[in-house]
């Protein structure tokens, strides 16, 4: 099957590209465009629903691996150990994530976007609910912990199909000149999922008991997440496929193999792709799963009290995408993209001196500006990656480098901090090292990227959009 390499836009633009046409032409077929608008928008609401369902489920798992776990799967293990063991059970689903990334990019760049949304959604969805109805330890023994890693497992698998397929078809079916709007939609799915997760297990656990929590009050977020998914549903079934991949797939431009055509053909983009996105989510979980066990044990802040935090740094975190995705729309992809990573360089000592001071007014202040900093960078990134890959291998590309970037940072992040922690002897400061040494790391790869890089003929941007750069 033939292949279609990327076309770089000629001036060299930094923005990320958008489809051809001129918003100020008058439309030859009106009620087309009218489709094609609304298809947009539900395209772009879609994709904004799934992405918070899955990072719900995604933070739900995080929350009660870092607050209940321990004590309800590992209890053999002493506090410490304990809480060791349920985290690793979340970096389970991270070693999961490229193998979903891998499968379900296969399949989207082969039979299309939509189908594969609508697996993800499934996929994921119900290993959380399945969770929430899992025997603990005291009941069956070692199989417990089995089965929560099991389903930690398949949750990852379909959290790694979820986001690329619903990025693209946010950006592939936007206007021209908005993709990068539409494309931070599912970005805000993260923030907006966190806020959730965090905002239902505040509420459990201020209704009820400590030890009714512990006991069974943790189950009830799980299973409230079957709601989401059957909304998500419905809202996905009523979705076209995307436009590009119409496109691609009517010229008869798919290939066989398309991580082998992504290897092959975009080793560059790939991997500077990939290490340019890889802080955003080392420091968003570093601050919203990762911090929680050392605020409680170490700094004396109450389970609640560090809930509310991470629920501060995800209500930021959110507002920083609005604002960064639209300033970027006119301005470009680098200076925000700079912007946010040096952000995170300069904050990071700052930020640990506020929060090991002890003070929750400081902490808080200490999470809502790292929460702007991070949706800074998360604001265009999603749009970035998208088009840094052609058509057929896009689902892939996007797919796989920001799975192996949230596999880097998610899985690097608790163990780089705990040994910092503990080389700095307890010592928040130590673990400013590890968020400056990957910020800087992204910020490098990054200005490696040649952005725009898999624009192919028909996603231009418009001559008046380009002049903008």
């Amino acid at each position: 099957m033939p292949t279609t390499e990327g076309v770089t836009v000629a001036d060299g633009s930094d923005k990320c590209a958008c489809s051809s046409g001129s918003d100020s032409e008058t439309p030859r077929f009106p009620d087309r465009q009218s489709r094609s608008s609304r298809q947009a928008r539900r395209a772009a609401a879609a994709s904004l629903i799934g992405t918070t369902i899955e990072f719900y489920d995604f933070f739900i798992y995080g929350l009660a691996a870092s607050l209940v776990f321990a004590s309800r799967f590992f209890p053999s293990f002493s506090p410490v150990a304990g809480t060791l063991a349920s985290l690793s059970t979340f970096l389970v689903g991270f070693l999961a994530r490229p193998v979903g990334a891998v499968l379900f990019g296969h399949f989207g760049d082969r039979i299309g976007r939509k189908r594969l949304l609508v697996v993800s959604l499934v996929t994921a969805g119900g290993a959380t609910f399945v969770t929430g109805l899992l025997p603990t330890y005291s009941s069956i023994g070692a199989a417990a912990p089995a089965l929560l890693v099991l389903c930690r497992i398949i949750q990852g698998v379909g959290l790694g199909g979820e986001w690329g397929g619903a990025v693209l078809m946010a950006v592939e079916h936007a206007p021209p000149n908005r993709r990068i709007v539409y494309g931070s939609l599912p970005q805000l799915g993260n923030p907006a999922g966190l806020v959730l997760a965090t905002a239902i297990t505040l509420l459990c656990s201020s209704l009820i008991s400590r030890e009714q929590f512990q006991a069974w009050g943790w189950r009830i977020p799980f299973l409230l997440s079957i709601t989401l998914v059957v909304a998500g549903l419905i809202v996905r079934l009523c979705l076209r496929e995307s436009p590009a991949f119409d496109r691609v797939r009517e010229s008869r431009q798919l290939v066989r193999f398309p991580l082998g055509a992504l290897v092959r053909g975009h080793p560059r983009a790939l991997v500077a792709g990939t290490l340019a996105v890889t802080a955003s989510p080392a420091v968003g979980l570093l601050l919203a799963v990762y911090l929680i066990p050392y605020g409680q044990q170490i700094l004396r802040f109450s389970p609640t009290a560090m809930l509310l935090l991470s629920g501060m740094f995800g209500i930021t975190f959110f507002l920083g995408i609005l604002v960064s995705a639209r300033v970027s729309e006119h301005r470009g992809v680098r200076p925000l993209t700079v912007l946010g990573l040096v952000s995170m360089v300069v904050w990071a000592i700052p930020f640990f001196l506020l929060f090991d001071s002890r003070s929750y007014p400081a902490a808080l202040i200490a999470y809502a500006v790292s929460g702007l900093t991070v949706g800074t960078v998360n604001g265009p990134q999603a749009t970035l990656l998208a088009e840094l890959f052609p058509v057929h291998v896009r689902y892939s590309g996007a797919s796989v480098a920001f799975q192996i970037s949230s596999v880097l940072g998610g899985a690097l992040t608790p163990i780089a901090s705990t040994a910092l922690l503990a080389a700095g002897g307890g010592n928040g400061l130590a673990v400013a090292v590890w968020v400056i040494g990957i910020s800087l790391t992204s910020l490098v790869s990054f200005t490696c990227l040649r952005l725009g890089g898999g624009v192919e003929p028909g996603e231009e941007r418009t001559a008046e959009l380009r002049s903008l750069t």
